[in-house]
């Protein structure tokens, strides 16, 4: 073989198979498409994962390659348990030791990359540090993380729920992340309520469930809400009056975004993190680091 030969050879790319493991009973046909759609050449999905299981699959994905190699291999962590994944992603990191470990992105049931698309959103047209944000429905697992990006970014946030008591808890378990997260847990079982929540706050960011609106719309105006994003796309939708395709649409003074209209963003920052993992083999994506890449696509 001539010397032109042998460059060709050592210049060889590995080819990129993401390891996709989720704790439903079936892998995510929506997290496939995307994984294939952001370039990924091989895509192995395992259902039913759990931490009892899954130290086995991340042995197969780190002894395989050298550690030189071990870039072009990737975990994605899914499924519709945000907590189960989020259990499954420490084990993960568990079987990792020296050199051979892949990068990681987790983002069960989309709940990372939604919530950075959201809060991404309400940076475009506010300070987020000087900001004072009513996330509604924030126990969930959207608002859990879009409470954690924003009290990362430094925006008082109100934590708003039907139960105060859940409402703390997601306090607490934000502020052993970011001890200095400027937090108020809030009931919003009643309209009222909920009045008393939006007061004074100038976003708003719904992640209700599907069919449930959580506020009207002229709570939000008398609120002096500037910045409205709504997460739930199914009539009702969570914030009245604004369409899921809105973004970045002035409802009578109002800067709304609805579940679509956030969507792009979503999307955009999913596929970019799949496409990052690749980059190195050292790299975790959770709910901040792809809020930092959805930032960086402008």
């Amino acid at each position: 073989m001539g010397r032109s030969g042998f460059r060709s050879a050592s210049r060889t790319v590995k080819p990129k198979i993401l390891v996709q493991l989720d704790t439903d009973a079936q892998p995510s046909v929506f997290d496939s498409v995307v994984a294939i759609d952001a370039g990924v050449d091989h895509l192995l999905r395992h259902q039913g994962i759990t931490p009892a299981n899954v130290r086995d699959r991340v042995h197969g994905a780190i002894f395989t390659r050298g550690p030189a190699d071990l870039r072009y291999t990737a975990i994605f962590i899914g499924g519709s348990d945000v907590a189960a994944a989020e259990e499954v992603l420490a084990e993960v990191r568990r079987s990792f030791f020296g050199p051979l470990r892949v990068s990681v992105m987790l983002d069960p049931s989309g709940a990372n990359t939604t919530a950075a698309a959201a809060v991404w959103a309400a940076r475009q047209h506010l300070p987020l540090q000087s900001s004072t944000a009513a996330v509604l429905a924030a126990t969930g697992p959207v608002g859990q993380r879009v409470v954690r990006l924003l009290a990362r970014a430094g925006a008082k946030v109100r934590v708003a729920s039907r139960s105060q008591s859940k409402a703390a808890a997601v306090c607490d378990a934000v502020r052993a992340k970011f001890p200095d997260a400027r937090l108020t847990a809030c009931a919003a079982a009643s309209p009222e309520e909920t009045a008393a929540v939006l007061a004074g706050a100038n976003m708003v960011i719904a992640a209700g469930a599907a069919g449930v609106q959580l506020a009207a719309h002229d709570a939000l105006a008398k609120a002096g809400v500037r910045v409205a994003i709504d997460l739930n796309a199914v009539p009702p939708v969570g914030l009245a009056g604004i369409e899921p395709t809105d973004r970045a649409v002035d409802r009578e003074g109002i800067i709304a975004y609805g579940a679509i209209g956030v969507g792009g963003v979503k999307m955009k920052a999913h596929k970019a993190a799949i496409q990052r993992l690749f980059e190195a083999n050292d790299q975790i994506f959770d709910a901040e680091e792809l809020f930092e890449i959805a930032c960086s696509l402008g």
